[in-house]
């Protein structure tokens, strides 16, 4: 993740606040001026808008009241609650946002140096894996004197509206904000990983009590959680009669196990309750069922323990839930993590490989980079990029993500592709790109869907995988930003050649004639090779000097090796030769081979061959020691 900084538009905030201060001049931001353009694109306010600095709605103006907290945020007319509640989720974490509002104590409002002022200010904001820097003056809309869009409590703190006026102008204006989803905005905050969790079905009690404890981790851990009500386009801002509102995000602001206390001292605690706090973005309309701020349940709780949760008896939108109820009342959540790539860390750690990549189309089906999911005949047509996972099984977080085309809004588009991505388990000496689906294994395919970005999380045995990210339809183009991280290093690095190259000294020692694919699936019978009554067997595949070497498979004599390798041949009339060896401590012992004299040409040939002695002829055939071979030889581009 890059950690350099670029300035938006080219407009760089040092230089222009130091310009306008020796010109003695308010900034006034040429790239997103004080009118309605600024404004809307489709939907006419419903008042006269006045654009009003800081200093002509209150004579004490400051970016932070007595610090920042969750409750400086309320929504305002547009329909942004997945950014307020954002908002409100980073006011709690000061590792992120004091990336995003850089210098915060140099920004403020300074009455001892009032010179200092000059209506200019700047957010920084993680856009599509580049930390980029939005300059914007402190012209603000206003009707009636009054902000219109996002505002604190305080009526002279203005961090939440000058933060939001720096995202309007990012994605082009305040109503290109209209919905969205929580989970983007965060990875705009923070470069986090955004994983969407689906609370819409049954959950069994201890499902619920892993994923309350996968919760608590990611939040202590700096992450940012927040939740939903699924809505139809009518239902959207609906409030059901529990109070919660459909459609709508709530930020998570908390996630503990709350103590009830028993008897009289404040020690004889005896139970723990998992439960969840959260804030409705409004800063009003809060959950009235049980543990909501007057209910009876809170008589449970000690007089200490309603003091370290800041309990608050209030109408401001903050409220708690148990997690039983939260998992029922919520159908989504978007859980962001904060991934740790440090070198030194007492927590778990990752490795993570970046790459930017576009769905292009192209009239050559050896150029086109836009085939579509795998339910196209042209999805081999995409990008391809391979990865090595040399742990015996690792976990590996990927993560797709497309340009965001908010900005596309004004012109009458706009809307996100509906993306995905599928992981092959492919050959172990594969380095060209996949031209036909042999015996390369389909181990996971993400949902697609038309979000700005789809997570996955899986464990994946050792070998050396594809994974090909790719529209849902063929023929769309756009551009895509591809994470991986894994516990080790996975050597993640794009496909683009089809065939070995044409070089200097290839008339010399000659150019491969056909490229041929041999996969050894399984062996049998090994108890004959084996005088211990076990055996640590694994395989070796030799063709034309170069070889591929299977896992070893612990204490088996029927191994499954679903091992491949593939072979750019000079000289197709030269033997393949399949060895099978048992591993051993002081040093391995052959156990037999079998010897292909050929394949036929582009057909998958399933051989049962016998294991011999090397040397040997038919004669000296090793009985009962077999091994499945599919063999298939076809053109150089065809594999």
């Amino acid at each position: 993740m890059s950690s350099s900084v670029v300035a938006f538009k080219n407009q760089n905030y040092a230089e222009l606040k130091r310009d306008c201060i020796q010109r003695r001049k308010l900034f006034k931001d040429p790239e997103f001026p004080a009118n309605d353009l600024s404004v809307f694109h489709k939907e006419q306010p419903r008042d006269v808008v006045k654009w009003k600095r800081p200093g002509e709605i209150t004579s004490n103006p400051h970016l932070f009241v007595e610090g920042i907290n969750s409750h400086d945020l309320n929504q305002g007319e547009v329909g942004n609650c997945w950014f307020v509640a954002a908002s409100s989720c980073l006011a709690l974490k000061p590792n992120i946002w004091e990336k995003v509002i850089p210098d915060w104590e140099e920004q403020d409002w300074d009455p001892k140096h009032p010179e200092n002022y000059a209506g200019i200010f700047h957010f920084r904001f993680w856009v599509f894996g580049q930390w980029t820097d939005v300059v914007v003056d402190d012209r603000l809309p206003t009707v009636n004197g009054r902000l219109i869009y996002c505002h604190s409590n305080s009526h002279n703190e203005f961090w939440s509206a000058l933060l939001e006026k720096a995202y309007a102008k990012l994605y082009g204006c305040y109503e290109s904000l209209s919905g969205g989803y929580t989970g983007d905005a965060v990875v705009d905050f923070s470069g986090a990983v955004y994983e969407v969790i689906n609370l819409d079905k049954e959950i069994s009690d201890q499902d619920q009590i892993n994923l309350f404890e996968k919760l608590r981790k990611v939040y202590k851990r700096g992450g940012i959680i927040s939740c939903g009500i699924t809505a139809d386009r009518d239902q959207i801002e609906a409030r059901l009669a529990n109070g919660l509102v459909m459609g709508h995000a709530y930020a998570v602001t908390a996630v503990k196990r709350v103590h009830i206390g028993h008897g009289q001292g404040e020690h004889s605690r005896t139970e723990a309750i998992p439960m969840v706090r959260m804030r409705n973005p409004w800063g009003q309309k809060e959950w009235n069922g049980p543990w909501s701020d007057s209910s009876e349940e809170w008589a449970k709780i000690g007089d200490m323990e309603r003091k370290n949760l800041g309990l608050t008896v209030e109408d401001d939108g903050e409220f708690w839930m148990s997690f039983e109820d939260w998992c029922k009342q919520f159908t989504d959540a978007d859980v962001c993590r904060i991934i740790n790539t440090s070198v030194i860390s007492v927590h778990k750690t990752w490795n993570e490989v970046l790459h930017f990549g576009s769905w292009t189309k192209h009239g050559d089906p050896l150029l086109n980079r836009c085939g579509g999911c795998g339910n196209n005949k042209t999805f081999l047509q995409n990008p391809q990029y391979m990865f090595d996972v040399t742990k015996e099984t690792d976990e590996v977080l990927i993560t797709l993500q497309q340009k965001d085309r908010r900005i596309l809004r004004k012109t009458g588009q706009g809307e996100n592709l509906s993306i995905g991505f599928s992981i092959l388990k492919v050959e172990l000496n594969r380095k060209y790109r996949i031209h036909r689906l042999l015996s390369q294994k389909l181990m996971e395919t993400s949902i697609f869907i038309n979000s700005r970005s789809v997570f996955l999380r899986c464990n994946l045995p050792q070998g050396r995988y594809v994974i090909i990210p790719t529209t849902f339809q063929a023929g769309e183009p756009g551009e895509f930003m591809l994470r991986i991280f894994t516990d080790v290093d996975s050597g993640c690095r794009e496909l683009t050649e089809d065939k070995p190259k044409v070089k200097c000294w290839t008339p010399l020692f000659g150019y491969p004639q056909v490229v041929t694919h041999v996969s050894v699936r399984n062996a049998e019978g090994l108890e004959n090779q084996d005088q211990t009554g076990g055996a640590d067997p694994y395989v070796i595949i030799y063709c034309e000097g170069k070889s591929v070497k299977s896992t070893i498979h612990k204490d088996t004599l029927n191994p499954e090796f679903d091992t491949s390798g593939v072979f750019y041949r000079k000289k197709p009339t030269k033997p393949i030769t399949v060895e099978v060896w048992n591993s051993n401590a002081v040093k391995d012992e052959f156990m037999g081979q079998v010897v292909l004299s050929g394949s036929p040409k582009d057909t998958q040939n399933y051989q049962k061959l016998q294991l011999r002695k090397r040397g040997s002829n038919m004669a000296d055939e090793m009985p009962g020691s077999i091994i499945l071979c599919v063999v298939t030889e076809s053109e150089l581009t065809a594999i």
